[in-house]
């Protein structure tokens, strides 16, 4: 079963180490959904900013969270379940209790800075991943606590996947070719382009359900768009009621969770035979896509995913279809860091995951986009093995 283990977290943990290291503190705060997850493999249940959480890992000794109280249940179930890596719990609330009284939100800086000085951190250097209001009160009933913003320098931590991390990811991969398969069934004219989504999206767990059973599966998104309106990359505004029709250029896109971790999988489609032209600019995504995935390749620069797509599209005479980047890392979240992918100089490493999605938008006409999730090595490895010829994109 595809699932992320203790190894994950000694993986993670060396890294929290290294980190620490390099910038000269005695502990990491995490305080976003994305990040502590990572800190933890706890699915995060609340939205930080409304209900902050936070999880702290010290230089020496283990860590803690503090969490609101709406996660109590949850986290007694991940606890049980073995699935999470940090288990120092302490609890705040948000509406004050007849008997066992918690501390409410309103103190929540003097628990947090209770929890430091238990743990040793009141005179400490510490680093965060994003400012926080309660964090920077805690500081101040601490004051002789260093606190350090250190955004750019967390995000490092989620470039390269660990092996298990890659497991799970290609078992998503898989699913996403099954169900691009079923999408290829079931394009008709005539049919309601968001009933299609969901029942693609019905299907989608179905069989996550028999592949995967008793872990954490979401269904990100399953859209499509199709006709004029996939020539913007997020549609027209108007997708109540719109419906395929016979010769539509369809754009979709498939994005699974499973275990905290995401992939992409994207394809283009004809509903009838494709005319020159958009077998054109089809074929120019398609090569696009392929130059972009061999550029995955450990040492060159983060950029060369971005300009061997380009250099293919502009030589096919399409660069003024061009409307966005590449593509992007993916992880936790699937837009994950680095956020400069088409600009960033530094040397691509071992165990990067990025989607290679080069897109062709001609208004009027429609968009033009295959994508496939690659993992960066000395041979780049591609997740996602969708077709990708012109005889499995055409439908009917």
């Amino acid at each position: 079963m595809p699932k992320l283990t203790q190894a994950v977290w000694r993986y993670r943990r060396e890294k929290m180490q290294t980190l620490m290291d390099d910038l000269g503190v005695d502990a990491l705060v995490f305080t976003t959904a994305d990040f502590f997850q990572f800190a933890t493999n706890f699915h995060t249940d609340v939205q930080p900013w409304e209900r902050p959480i936070f999880a702290v890992i010290p230089r020496q000794g283990d860590g803690f969270l503090v969490m609101n109280e709406l996660s109590t249940n949850h986290m007694r179930f991940s606890v049980e379940a073995e699935k999470v890596w940090v288990t120092d719990v302490t609890f705040y609330a948000e509406h004050p209790m007849v008997r066992a009284r918690l501390p409410l939100i309103s103190q929540l800086p003097e628990v947090l800075a209770d929890r430091l000085k238990r743990a040793g951190l009141a005179r400490s250097r510490i680093a965060a991943d994003a400012g926080s209001p309660v964090l920077a009160a805690a500081q101040r009933l601490l004051p002789d606590l260093q606190v350090r913003v250190a955004t750019a320098d967390f995000r490092s931590l989620r470039w390269q996947k660990h092996a298990e991390e890659l497991q799970v990811m290609e078992a998503m991969a898989s699913l996403t070719d099954w169900l691009q398969d079923r999408y290829r069934e079931s394009i008709k004219p005539g049919r309601l382009v968001q009933e299609l989504d969901f029942a693609m999206a019905s299907l989608f767990v179905q069989e996550a359900a028999e592949r995967f059973p008793g872990e954490q599966f979401e269904v990100i998104r399953c859209w499509t768009l199709s006709g004029p309106a996939s020539a913007s990359p997020h549609g027209d505004g108007a997708s109540c009621g719109a419906r395929i029709r016979e010769g539509d250029v369809l754009v979709n896109i498939v994005i699974p969770r499973l275990n905290g971790l995401t992939i992409e999988n994207e394809r283009t489609w004809f509903c009838g035979r494709p005319d020159e032209q958009k077998k054109a600019l089809w074929t120019a995504a398609r090569d696009a896509s392929a130059a972009a995935t061999a550029a995955a390749a450990t040492g060159n620069p983060v950029c060369a995913i971005d300009a061997a797509a380009q250099t293919v599209i502009e030589q096919a005479g399409f660069a003024d279809c061009i409307r966005h980047r590449t593509g992007h890392a993916i992880g936790i979240v699937h837009h994950e860091y680095p956020e400069d992918m088409a600009f960033s100089q530094r040397p691509l490493l071992d165990n990067e995951v990025y989607s290679a999605e080069p897109g062709l938008y001609l208004y009027g006409v429609g968009g033009f986009r295959i994508d496939d999730t690659v993992v960066v090595g000395q041979t780049p490895r591609v997740l996602t093995a969708t077709p990708r010829t012109l005889e499995y994109a055409t439908v009917g």
